[in-house]
C-alpha cells in the first residue's frame, strides 16, 4: 500500500467496518492490499448493537424452502425469488466461517445432554432458526472479526474518516476523497476496487435505535455518482425500543417477543390480537403499525412489553444485555413490563447490486444495509440483515478476487482543493437543519403516511437541500456537514419512492392509499 500524507493508493478501499466491511475485509486481505476505512472507531456501528441473532436452516424439521417461504412472505411479493434462494442457500456455509473465526453463539443441552445451538424464533420465520450469542449477538461478531483485522497484516485501518465523495472517471470507480476528522484535511484514495458497506440511514429518523453514524453516507455518495438506488420508501421502524428520556436508542430484541414476551395497554391489556392473527410475532411493520395505532388512539407516550411471567433464571440467562440496561433506568424485567415505543431501524431500500454486490458503476460494490440486493423486498424479516452481510461481503469478495491481477490503480488523482473557502462562524446552520430534517422526516414520512404529509415534507427539503448544498459550496467541510448533506439526500430519495408507491405494502403505508 503506497501513501503519503494525502494521497493513499491501494487494491480494495471498504468505506464502513462493520459485519459487511470486516467480513469482505478479511476475505480479500490474502490476496490484496486492503484500507478500511471507519467514521469512527473500527466496531462503531449497527453490527455492535445487534442483538437478535442471524437466521440460518440449522434444526431437523427447518428446511431451505422454508426459509425461503418465510422471507418472500414478509417482503410481501417485492423480494427477488433468485437472490432469496442464493441467500439462504448459503446461510449454513457463512454460519461455519463465523464458528471457523471463534464467533460463539449460545448452546443448550438437548434430551441426550448433548450440547446444541439454541435456536430461538423471531417475527416472520415459521421455525426456530435465529443463531445468536445471548442477546448480543453483533457484539460478539463485530469484536471478534474485528480483533482478526487489527492483527492482519494486509490491512491497514483508516478511523476518523468520512467520505466526502467518489471518484469517477469514465464509467469506473477510482477512488474517493475523504476527510481526515481529526486534520481536517480532506485525502485522497486511489483503488482498484470500492466496496459501500456504510449501513442504513435511519438517523434521518428523529427517533431511532441506531448509532450516531447511521447518516445514508453510502447511499448519499453512491447516488451522487450515478448509481441505481431503489425501496428507499421502505424503512423499517422496530417496535420496541425503551421508552425512557436518558436512553437515547436503546433496542429491546425482538428474540424476547420471540421467548414468549407479551405487548400491553397501560391497563395491563393485550391488543396485538386485534390486528394480527400471530400477534407478537407478526411482522415487523405490523406490529409497529399497531403500537403506533394504539398510542395514537389512547394519546399515550408507550405501550408495554412484559416478560415477567418467565422465570428470572431463564430471562436473566437468555437476555443478559436488556435485563442489565433496563436495571439502570430502573426497570427490572424480571418483575415488571418495560415502556416501549417503535423506532426508525433498517433501510430496506439502498444502492442496487447483483448477487456479486456490483453496481451499475464499474469497480465499486455495495454491501449490507447500504445495499438493496432484493433479498428483503418491502419488508425485512428479522435476522436475515447480519445474514446478508456475511453471505454478499463473501461472494463480493470472491468477484473482486478474479478481478484484482487484471485491474490497474489510478494514478496522479488531482488533490482535494479548499482554497475558495473559509471556516465556518456558523455552525448553528448544521445543527438547526440537521433537528429540522430529522423532526420532518419523523412527522410526515413515519410509520404512517399521507399524501399531504409527503408535499409538506417534500417542499421543506427542497429548501433545505439548497441551504445545505450554498453552505457547502462556501465553507470548508466537517463531518457535521457531511453526514447533514448526506442525510438531505436520503431524506429526499424516501419522500420521492413514497409518493411514487400508490399501494401500501410492507412498510409502506399510506392512510390516503386505503380504498
Amino acid at each position: 500500500m503506497k501513501s503519503n500524507k494525502y494521497c493513499h493508493c491501494i487494491d480494495v478501499l471498504i468505506i464502513g467496518s462493520g459485519a459487511a466491511g470486516i467480513t469482505a475485509a478479511l476475505h480479500l486481505a490474502d490476496f490484496a492490499k486492503i484500507a478500511l476505512l471507519s467514521k469512527g472507531s473500527l466496531t462503531e456501528g449497527n453490527t455492535l448493537y445487534a442483538q437478535g441473532g442471524i437466521a440460518a436452516v440449522m434444526a431437523d424439521d427447518d428446511s431451505i424452502d422454508s426459509h425461503i417461504e418465510d422471507t418472500l412472505n414478509s417482503g410481501a411479493g417485492l423480494c427477488d425469488p433468485g437472490i432469496v434462494k442464493f441467500v439462504v442457500a448459503n446461510a449454513k456455509s457463512s454460519i461455519n466461517w463465523l464458528i471457523s473465526q471463534d464467533i460463539q453463539f449460545t448452546k443448550i443441552e438437548d434430551a441426550n445432554g448433548n450440547l446444541e445451538f439454541h435456536l430461538t424464533k423471531e417475527g416472520g420465520h415459521s421455525r426456530r432458526r435465529i443463531l445468536h450469542s445471548n442477546d448480543a449477538t453483533g457484539s460478539e461478531i463485530e469484536n471478534k472479526l474485528a480483533t482478526k483485522v487489527r492483527h492482519h497484516k494486509n490491512i491497514k485501518t483508516f478511523l476518523e474518516y468520512t467520505v466526502v465523495d467518489l471518484i469517477i472517471k469514465d464509467k469506473y470507480c477510482i477512488g474517493l476523497y475523504a476527510l481526515n476528522n481529526k486534520t481536517g484535511k480532506v485525502e485522497v484514495f486511489s483503488a482498484k476496487f470500492v466496496i459501500i458497506a456504510t449501513g442504513g440511514a435511519s438517523k434521518v429518523y428523529l427517533y431511532t435505535s441506531n448509532p450516531d453514524c447511521s447518516s445514508g453516507d453510502g447511499i448519499a455518495i453512491a447516488h451522487r455518482a450515478g448509481c441505481k438506488i431503489k425501496n428507499m420508501e421502505f424503512n423499517q421502524f422496530h417496535p420496541t425500543c425503551l421508552y425512557h428520556p436518558e436512553a437515547k436508542s436503546f433496542l429491546i430484541t425482538e428474540a424476547l417477543r420471540g421467548e414468549g414476551g407479551k405487548l400491553l395497554l397501560p391497563n395491563g391489556k393485550p391488543f396485538m390480537q386485534k390486528f394480527d392473527k400471530r400477534k407478537e410475532l407478526a411482522p415487523r411493520d405490523i406490529v409497529a403499525r399497531a403500537i403506533d395505532h394504539e398510542m395514537k388512539k389512547l394519546g399515550i407516550n408507550c405501550v408495554y412489553l412484559d416478560i415477567s411471567h418467565k422465570p428470572s433464571d431463564f430471562i436473566i440467562s437468555h437476555f443478559p444485555t436488556v435485563y442489565k440496561n433496563c436495571l439502570k433506568y430502573g426497570y427490572d424485567i424480571t418483575k415488571q413490563p418495560i415502556p416501549v415505543v417503535p423506532a426508525a431501524h433498517y433501510t430496506c431500500g439502498g444502492v442496487v447490486t447483483d448477487k456479486n454486490g456490483r453496481t451499475n458503476i464499474k469497480n465499486l460494490y455495495a454491501i449490507g444495509e447500504s445495499a438493496c440486493t432484493g433479498l428483503h423486498g418491502a419488508n425485512r424479516m428479522a435476522s436475515n440483515s447480519l445474514l446478508e452481510c456475511i453471505v454478499f461481503a463473501i461472494s463480493a469478495s470472491k468477484d473482486i478476487k478474479t478481478l484484482l491481477t487484471k485491474t490497474q490503480i489510478t494514478k496522479n488523482i488531482k488533490q482535494w482543493d479548499a482554497s475558495k473557502v473559509t471556516d465556518s462562524d456558523e455552525e448553528i446552520v448544521v445543527t438547526h437543519n440537521w433537528g429540522e430534517l430529522r423532526r420532518l422526516m419523523w412527522d410526515y414520512v413515519g410509520i404512517v403516511r399521507t399524501n399531504k404529509r409527503l408535499e409538506r415534507a417534500k417542499h421543506r427539503i427542497e429548501l433545505l437541500k439548497k441551504e445545505i448544498q450554498e453552505y457547502y459550496g462556501n465553507f470548508r467541510v466537517t463531518k457535521n456537514l457531511l453526514e447533514l448533506r448526506n442525510l438531505i439526500v436520503v431524506a429526499d430519495l424516501i419522500v420521492k419512492a413514497a409518493v411514487k408507491r400508490k399501494e401500501n405494502i410492507g412498510l409502506h403505508y399510506n392512510l390516503d392509499n386505503i380504498i
